[in-house]
């Protein structure tokens, strides 16, 4: 198919989505909602989590002295 002049971007358009239809609308969403102030920041969790998993690790460390103990005097 040979095509006489190029299509301007409002034809093609047209062509590939059909013709405005007025009964179309956009939708208004709702504001966001206000920010409010933390008393912590990410670094306090941060360091907050490190120290909740070493104490895991020390925990299990712990745990798993006792088992070889308990092992070893049976």
């Amino acid at each position: 198919m040979r095509r006489l002049r190029a299509l301007t971007e409002v034809e093609c358009w047209a062509r590939c989505y059909g013709s405005w239809d007025p009964t179309v609308t956009l939708v208004k969403l709702e504001p966001r909602r206000p920010r409010f102030e933390t008393t912590v920041s990410g670094e306090d969790i941060r360091r907050s989590l490190e120290a909740r998993l070493d104490a895991r690790v020390e925990d299990l460390e712990a745990d798993l002295d006792t088992a070889e103990a308990a092992a070893e005097a049976a």
